[in-house]
């Protein structure tokens, strides 16, 4: 019995080896959080960025099959956002590429409240292998990598989200529903919503930061006018500036001041709270530094 024992897993783990996981922004906040606990579990991977050592570039078709090659899952995490012009259409053709190219699984990541953004999941479920969807609440980590976090590192956050509650989630919380998806048997047909266990205000987030970092930071609301006319003044491209304030205004018009299940569901644990973020993001120095602005 012993011995049939050692055979069987020694035949899953062979099975695992051959199971190659693309992790699409695998240098990303979700995707290399992703990317390094499957490398802590020994599952192979390849990451699908465009300074891969096998390039993946969602604007360029022809990179997509060579990415593909030898994959059985697929994180799919879509720059810039799942819910942009255009962007169920190039979702739902890789999904079909996907398949086509013999993967049998896919934890699509996408935002809540957003109608292209369930396009998208639609065209993923219908491709024909197992799906995960992973809907997420605003990223806590926003705050800390990019995005806000010079602004956080200056004294000021400036953005047109008035008072609306936000049940920010952390990033760590997504990557381990993300992985079990990928990992584990018990996912498929799922949607997740994943948020953090309480609404917060960003003018509330702003005031947990400073406390914790013992800082004079406050939130400054302004109209989405300013906010994407600051955006082209710092360079942004005004079709993406246009179409990213254009998402913020749906999102964060008071949709999804509620509170999602998804961490609990997966993982049979509650999600960590801002508070725990923001403690973390301090003692790792997330604002003892000065960066540029990039996207959430």
């Amino acid at each position: 019995m012993d011995r049939l024992i050692l055979l069987e897993f020694a035949d899953r783990m062979t099975n695992h080896k051959n199971d190659k996981v693309l992790v699409l922004g695998g240098t990303g906040k979700t995707g290399r959080r992703i990317a390094e606990r499957l490398n802590r579990a020994a599952r192979p991977i390849r990451i699908g960025t465009r300074s891969a050592e096998t390039a993946f570039d969602w604007t360029d078709r022809g990179t997509w099959e060579p990415a593909l090659r030898g994959i059985s899952a697929v994180y799919l995490a879509y720059a810039p956002d799942a819910g942009f012009p255009g962007a169920a259409d190039t979702i739902g053709a890789f999904a079909a590429l996907a398949v086509d190219s013999g993967v049998n699984r896919m934890v699509l990541l996408t935002g809540r409240g957003e109608e292209g953004a369930q396009r998208s999941e639609r065209l993923v479920q219908a491709a024909g292998a197992e799906w995960t969807v992973v809907r997420s609440s605003f990223f806590a980590q926003n705050f800390s990598e990019d995005f806000f976090a010079p602004a956080v590192a200056h004294g000021e956050v400036a953005f047109p989200a008035g008072n609306v509650g936000e049940p920010f989630i952390d990033v760590e919380d997504i990557a381990d529903v993300a992985f079990a998806a990928l990992t584990e048997d018990g996912h498929a047909g799922r949607t997740y919503e994943v948020t953090g266990p309480r609404l917060l205000t960003f003018a509330a987030a702003v005031a947990e930061i400073a406390a914790v970092i013992g800082s004079d930071i406050r939130y400054r609301p302004i109209t989405s006018a300013e906010f994407l006319s600051s955006m082209v003044d710092q360079g942004v491209d005004a079709e993406f500036a246009t179409n990213l304030t254009a998402l913020f205004d749906d999102v964060l018009d008071g949709r999804n001041s509620y509170l999602g299940d998804g961490v609990e569901l997966a993982l049979r644990r509650a999600p960590h709270d801002f508070s725990d973020f923001a403690r973390r993001a301090a003692g790792e120095g997330a604002w003892n530094r000065s960066t540029a602005f990039a996207l959430p």
